[in-house]
Parts: C-alpha cells; structure tokens; sequence
C-alpha cells in the first residue's frame, strides 16, 4: 500500500508540472535512448578499431542517459527550468551526433560488406565456327560446379531444347582447339571467351571466326567466396592481386577473368614494408586443377580463383592468406576520385580507350613525368605492343600504376571524397576477406597516416622481376606450337625469399656484392632480375629424314624408350618417316618413343607438267615483310611434301598502332607468325598479315 501511495504521488507531482516541460522532457529522453541505442550497434561493430576509445565513449554516453533520466526528473520537480533545458538542449546535441554516426558507419560497414561479393550474376554462352549450322557435337565443362561451363550450360539445353550429344572437357582449351579441328561442332563456355582465348596465337581472331548460339545469365553463388585464412592483417599476410581485364562498369557481373595481371604481394604492416611479384601471363607452370599439367599460368584463370591460388602456391611455396580480384576497368574511376596520378611515363604510344576503341576515342601519351588521369592510366597499365620488353613492361607500368595511386591516397581532404572513392573500390574489386577482417586494416591505415605525414615515401615496395628465357614448344591441348616464358629456378628462388623474410619466415641473406658509380643515377636493387647460368629446357627433334641409329643414339643419352616399326614408303630404306610424340614438345614430358622408318618399296610419282618442277625444296623461311601476295602465292605453291596450314590475315587495327609512321601499301605483307630462318618442319601453322585498304577505310 505504501509503495502505491508513492506511485499515485508521483504521477500527481508528475501532473502539476508544465506540460511543455513534460513533453520535451519525455521526447528528448526517447530520442536520446534510441539514438543511443543505434550508435551503440554501429559502434559494437567496428571490431578491432579503438576498442579502449569506444568503451570509453560508450559509457560517458549511458552515463548521460542516467544523468538525463534521474537528474532531469529532479531538475523537472523542482521547477530548476534553465538547468533542465540546459540538459535536453546537450542531450538534443548528442542524439543527433548518434544519427551523424550511425549513418555514417552503417554506410561505410555496408560498403566494406559489399566488398566481398556473396552472388554473381554469371552469364554463359553456346558458341560454334561462323560457317556451322548444325550442332551434333558439343563440348562441356566436366566438373559440375563449374557455373559458365557446366551449370549454367545444363539449364540452356533443357531450356531450348538442344539435341546434340556432350562431350566433356576437363580444360576449355582443349575443348576450343577441338572446336577449331572440327572434332566438335559447338561448345558452352563464359560470355568472355574472346578475352579469355584471343591472347593465344591460334585463337587471334576467335572474335570474328565464331559466333554466338545461345546466351543465358543467371544470378548464383559467387564459388570464388571462399576462406584461404583466418589471419589477421596487423600480422604480416599475403594478398594475390588478379586483373579481370573486362569493358563493363564493376565486377558483379562474373565474368571469368583472363589472368593476364597476377600480382602476388606480401605486406607487413609493422614495417610497412611490402613486396610486389608481377607473374608474366605467359609462364609456364604446373596447373593445380589440372592435376599438375603445364601451361601458361592465365590458363589456370579458367579453373576459377580457387586454381590460380593453389597453383601459385605450389609455384612459391607460399601460403596465399587472401586474394583481391580487381576489374581494371574500374580503374578509371578511382584514378579520377584520387585527382589523377603522376607519372614518369617512358615511352609516347596509343592504346585503346577503356571500352576498347580506337580512332577518335584511342588515348596517346607522350613520355615525360606529367599528372594523368583515369582513361590514361588504364591505357598505360594495358598497353604492350609496342613495349620492347612487351608483357613484362607492362607488369612494371602496373606496379607504377598502384604505387602513384597509394601515394595519392594522402590528397582525400573531404568525407564525400572518401566515400566516393570508398565506393567505387567496392564496386570493382571481390575478396575473400571477411568485413572484420578488412576493418582491421584500420590499425594499419592509422600507421601510414602517421607516418606519412612529411614523408614522400611512407611506404616500401621492393620490385621484384622473374627473369628467364623465351621458349616456343608443341603444346597437346592446343594442338600447335605455343609461345612460353620458361623462368629460372634461381631467379624464383631469390624472389621467393625476399618475399619469406617480409612475411618473417626467414632470416635474410648478405648481400656480398654492391656496385655504385657516382657518374651514373642510382638504380634500386630489383630482386630476381640477374644472369643465371641454368640448363634450357629441351623440345624433341624432328627426326623424319634420319637414320634409325642418330635416334636410338639420341634416346640412349636421355634413358627413353623408342621403338622402332617399317613400313613401305618412296623415302629411301632406313630413313625415318614419322614418330608418335610431335616435334618441339618438351623432352621431359616423352618417355617413350615409337618411330616408323622407312623400308621402300613405294614408288614416286613424279610432278606432272611444270609445277614445281626444278624448282628447290624450301626448308626455312624467308624474310616476307615487304613481299606482296602475288609473290607469297608464288613462294606457296613451290612449296611440296609439307602439311603447313597457311593462313592469309588481313592486319588489325590494333596491328596498325605498331606500324605507326610506316608508309603501308595494299596487298603487302608486313608481319608473319614464325620469323625467317624458321625451320619449316618445325612448325605446323603459319600466319602473315598484309594490309588490305579498303578495310582499313571502312573501318
């Protein structure tokens, strides 16, 4: 009874106040503790950051709502009016710092968020040769996760009704080079199979010579989402950076990337010390998905992030803690949300615009340092053709292109720049770092700042560069002879430990040798970029035209096994006539060897009438730049007793860039894909380029 005596009391004192003093005492009191709430939340999930600051903030601020609560009440009661509104004005003050907090917290947590994207829309399509009609063959992806190549492909037979039979594929190349043969009339594969294959000299124009069938797109679950780590990032870590070279705006619409740019990147945040290996596209490394076949390391890209990953850990040796798939594209945009760049750039050259156009729309740098922006960056990060050193240049201009963007990360001066820039980053970038994990990169942001401050460069990148030799060998799943970058085992080795003793691995080694000339401007140690003095690796001969002895001699030295069979034939008696394992293919990779030598008794037919008659039989080739077609047909029909597929290809407009300045002529050839000298019986393909004017007008 007493306890409701004090109640009926309360609510009557309570009801003698002034009403206006009640209402904004109870609204300010609701605002305020929903407001607190809110930035609460916000607060509690900033994990990592400021955790003392935050504690402490926390609690003056519930120690308000008290004061706010109890003292307000008082303050109400005994009519101290000025007081009371003192404390609603402050408490007023505050609930609107919680709603500024909280919207900007939960913007920059949903951006972080978003980074890590949890759906792709995956798009894949049905493609043949221009001149197919009729599809009894098709070839799919075997693995069943595969979304662009086995999932997806599998709702488009059912939904329009193919017929023709499956034939499974454990790799798209294969499968495209079948294509090519005729051994498969169409095959399923991503929507961006033109920048996946056209950097392959057998598919330069897969482009034009194929056609699109059928094209689906479905949303579905981003297979790339998956955890390699659960370290934090204020221990050192390793990023592998991967290029998704693509004309659209972001990276959501999961398009397989080709793996041109692969940059595996080790950071440590106590020294602020990082180390940058660029991979050449064209290395030649075992596959992880592919059970540890060789190929070019962008051939991995098909396998999805999970294969580029573990083949480049089997490759180093290092474990991979997280990857960042960036769409180069997008780099237009954050180069202009930085302000632009500066630039030493060493070379003037033209290069297509971000959507891969030329003419009006091509961007043309001249050499020199300058400040450039978004269109001119990403043309500098792409652009080869005319690069001495091609793809291994222009890793290096990548490297400039990141390091001049982390130096322009100091000039962001307003919050709508940050979250600007914040923005387009997670629109064009996916990771398998957790939001958690990426806030936690906070302590490490706060270090650069301080350090930063006064200093040009408050971060070190040590450039690393694989160095090896230029091999072209006969690769099976092609179907031809391919271009390779065979690198030094030394040359890995040193890159592999520099990047072990950032990571605190292992101790680092003395350097015993140091030039320096004080004429001469000081150049930084570059790791892995030496001479190294190891074996070549050895392509098989091409033993037809000799004797069975040079080829058991041959096979004895390396410990193969070769057979040997006859067969009656026009070459003289004991000369070889063919062998089961092409020529030019790696030595390593034959262990057996089944020749057919020749045993006579086939009679020659000789040429009828005067073709090619006294004419000598071409074993190399010549020098065709500056011929015209007329005299290469001429060459071409002398040629006999060879199974060279020749094509005649009309020069692109990306191949007219590199003859800039050059006087060009209708009908003339200017580039050939073998360069004189080159051995006929060594090569199965040959393509030359000639100018065809009208073409070129149109265009």
């Amino acid at each position: 009874m007493e306890e409701l005596s004090a109640f009926k009391r309360f609510v009557r004192k309570w009801k003698r106040q002034s009403k206006v003093l009640r209402f904004f005492y109870v609204l300010f009191f609701i605002v305020y503790t929903v407001g607190l709430v809110l930035f609460t939340k916000s607060v509690l999930s900033l994990a990592g950051i400021e955790t003392v600051v935050r504690v402490i903030v926390l609690l003056f601020f519930y120690v308000h709502l008290f004061v706010l609560g109890l003292g307000g009440l008082l303050l109400l009661y005994t009519n101290k009016k000025k007081l009371l509104t003192g404390l609603l004005v402050l408490s007023g003050l505050y609930s609107g710092l919680f709603g500024f907090a909280y919207y900007y917290v939960e913007k920059t947590y949903n951006i972080i968020d978003s980074v890590q994207k949890k759906y792709v829309n995956y798009t894949s399509v049905m493609v043949s040769l221009k001149d197919k009609s009729e599809f009894s063959t098709i070839g799919i992806i075997s693995s069943k996760e595969d979304p662009t190549g086995y999932v997806i492909p599998k709702m488009m037979i059912e939904e329009h009704s193919i017929k023709g039979k499956l034939v499974e594929y454990d790799d798209y190349i294969s499968m495209m080079s079948d294509m090519y043969d005729g051994k498969i009339d169409a095959m399923f594969v991503a929507e961006s199979y033109v920048t996946m294959f056209s950097t392959y000299e057998k598919f330069t124009n897969v482009g034009t010579e194929t056609k699109v069938v059928y094209t689906m797109t479905k949303e579905l679950e981003n297979v790339d989402n998956v955890t390699y780590s659960t370290k934090k990032l204020t221990e050192p870590f390793t990023l592998l950076l991967m290029g998704v070279d693509s004309t659209g705006d972001g990276i959501a619409s999961g398009a397989s990337f080709n793996g041109d740019s692969l940059m595996l990147i080790t950071f440590n945040p106590k020294t602020l010390n990082a180390t940058v290996f660029s991979i050449p596209r064209d290395t030649y490394v075992p596959i992880a998905c592919r059970n540890g076949a060789e190929n070019k390391i962008n051939s991995s890209a098909y396998g999805g992030t999970s294969c580029v990953v573990k083949t480049i850990e089997n490759l180093t040796g290092i474990e991979i803690d997280y990857y960042l798939k960036v769409n180069f594209t997008g780099v237009v945009k954050l180069v202009d949300d930085l302000g632009g760049i500066s630039l030493d750039i060493p070379i003037s050259f033209c290069e297509q615009d971000s959507q891969r156009r030329f003419g009006e729309h091509l961007i043309c740098l001249e050499k020199g340092y300058q400040k450039i922006n978004g269109e001119q960056a990403l043309a500098f990060a792409r652009h080869r053709k005319t690069l001495a050193l091609g793809d291994f240049q222009r890793v290096q201009h990548q490297q400039m292109v990141v390091e001049a963007m982390a130096r322009e990360l100091r000039n962001i001066k307003s919050v709508e720049d940050f979250y600007k820039l914040l923005d387009d980053v997670a629109n064009n970038i996916d990771t398998n770092m957790s939001t958690n994990q990426i806030l936690s990169l906070y302590g490490v942001a706060k270090d650069m700042l301080i350090n930063m401050m006064g200093e040009e460069d408050f971060l070190t990148i040590e450039k690393t560069f694989l160095t090896g030799y230029d091999l072209t060998m006969y690769v099976d799943s092609y179907r031809s002879f391919v271009y390779t970058f065979q690198y030094y085992k030394q040359s890995l080795d040193d890159i592999v430990h520099l990047m072990k003793v950032n990571l605190e691995l292992e101790k680092p080694k003395l350097r015993k040798s140091f030039e320096f000339d004080i004429n001469e401007e000081y150049k930084p140690y570059v790791t892995g970029k030496n001479y190294y003095k190891e074996e070549k690796r050895e392509l098989l001969p091409n033993f037809v035209g000799n004797s069975k002895s040079a080829v058991e001699a041959w096979a004895n030295e390396r410990n193969i096994s070769v057979t040997f069979k006859e067969e009656e034939s026009s070459s003289p008696v004991g000369q070889i006539i063919s062998q089961s394992a092409h020529h030019g293919k790696l030595v390593s990779l034959v262990e057996k060897l089944e020749v057919t030598v020749s045993k006579g008794g086939s009679s020659v037919t000789p040429p009828s009438g005067d073709e090619g008659e006294g004419d000598p039989v071409e074993e190399t080739l010549p020098d065709f730049q500056g011929w015209s077609i007329q005299q290469f047909h001429s060459w071409k029909n002398k040629l006999k007793g060879t199974n060279l597929v020749i094509d005649l290809v009309e020069l692109s407009v990306d191949d007219l860039l590199t003859l800039e300045g050059i006087d060009l002529k209708k009908d003339m050839i200017y580039k050939q894909s073998s360069p004189k000298g080159t051995k006929i019986a060594d090569i199965s393909t040959l393509k030359v380029y000639y100018y065809k004017e009208e073409t070129q007008k149109e265009e």
